[in-house]
């Protein structure tokens, strides 16, 4: 049915897809066996889902047995500066680039069904779409159908988007002819690796999530772990870094989606108004963005955080402000921004005020913390 492929790929441009590619989704492949081994290794944190899905994840045929093809189609999101430059401004946070638009899953999901509603005319298949949400391996199926290739730092990487492209997937129980598999063009380069600021790649083509800064800000409900914090900077939503530095982006242009268009209050925010946001607020200006999905206690946790290493004595309040917020979450972030911001002697003061009453027991710990890092600046 080669007729038919050229006919959904035709549709797939108009919908407005930047890149579409066919695959078997039917074939035994390798991607299988090193999610197994990702998930023995724990390297998925607190993804639980990850674990209870890993049998369905493994294969397309697995979650739906009736399918044999998947169109995979790509939607290029690539910025118009240099992701990199803000973590100079360290009063500013920074959102991940995919993140300061409308939520790609809503639009995505909009335009795949209007294709698998036209897949389905033209091959008289049964259809299912998938954005990101489901248990598909879609890095893997989008190589597969000649979109890119997934490059070391494990992200797919096309030779003409770079590392800036949205996934979605169309799966038919039709068969279609397949798209010949992209290579790998990475070669000796290592740039995404040696970038990361918390060496969360163990080797090329493995990430360890519990050391990305991206699950850390994002999926991670618990305290940023301690050792990671001053690494976070000014990042208070996902990362970007390994994705920025890929040599294949000088071939991207950026996104001319309008949906994707960053809002200016999501492109450089400071952090003084994002530590205030209760509920309320948090849903208000992120009405509309993947940020929401977070909620507003893990977000203030990531702002306070950069606040601690923003060296602003300005948002020293802002922090203090914090210490008795109703989430402890909250609480603990605050308590290190502050140690972090105050003098030897404010930060004792406090810490003796809080004592006297009882410390909170939620965040004790991060107090004692605090109070020994100013013992050991003292004695610096």
């Amino acid at each position: 049915m080669p007729a038919a492929k050229d006919a959904v790929k035709a549709i797939a441009r108009e919908l407005g897809f930047d890149a579409t590619g066919v695959a078997s989704a039917a074939d035994p492949w390798p991607a299988a066996a090193r999610l197994r081994e990702f998930v023995a290794l724990e390297r998925h944190g607190d993804m639980a889902w990850m674990e209870t899905t890993l049998d369905r994840r493994a294969h397309p045929t697995a979650m739906w047995p009736d399918a044999r093809t998947a169109v995979m189609v790509g939607l290029n999101y690539g910025p118009d500066r240099d992701p990199m430059a803000a973590l100079a401004r360290r009063g500013e946070g920074i959102i991940s680039v995919y993140a300061r638009g409308g939520d790609y899953h809503d639009l995505i999901k909009k335009r795949l069904k209007q294709l698998a509603g036209r897949v389905a005319e033209i091959t008289r298949g049964d259809v299912k779409v998938f954005v990101d949400t489901a248990p598909l391996m879609e890095k893997p199926l989008a190589e597969r159908a000649g979109v890119g290739w997934q490059g070391k730092h494990t992200n797919l990487v096309s030779r003409e988007f770079g590392s800036w492209l949205f996934l979605g997937a169309v799966l038919t129980s039709a068969e279609l002819p397949p798209d010949p598999p992209e290579s790998d063009h990475c070669g000796a380069c290592r740039r995404c690796l040696d970038v990361c600021p918390t060496d969360a790649f163990p080797n090329p083509y493995e990430l360890d999530s519990r050391r990305c800064l991206s699950y850390l800000t994002i999926e991670h409900a618990g305290p940023i772990p301690r050792e990671f914090r001053a690494a976070m900077g000014n990042r208070v939503y996902g990362c970007d870094d390994c994705l920025a530095v890929c040599p294949w982006n000088k071939f991207a242009a950026a996104a001319r989606e309008h949906a994707l268009q960053p809002r200016p209050e999501l492109t450089a925010p400071a952090l003084a108004d994002l530590v205030d946001l209760d509920d309320a607020g948090f849903r208000q200006v992120f009405a509309g963005s993947a940020v929401k999905r977070v909620g507003r206690d893990r977000f203030v946790r990531n702002v306070l955080i950069a606040i601690g290493n923003s060296g602003d004595a300005s948002l020293l309040a802002a922090a203090e402000d914090r210490l008795d917020d109703a989430a402890p979450v909250v609480r603990g972030a605050a308590v290190w921004a502050f140690a972090r911001l105050a003098s030897v002697d404010r930060f004792r003061a406090c810490y003796d005020a809080r004592r006297a009453e009882e410390i909170d027991p939620d965040v004790a710990d991060e107090w004692d913390a605090g109070l020994a890092a100013g013992r050991r600046e003292g004695a610096a």
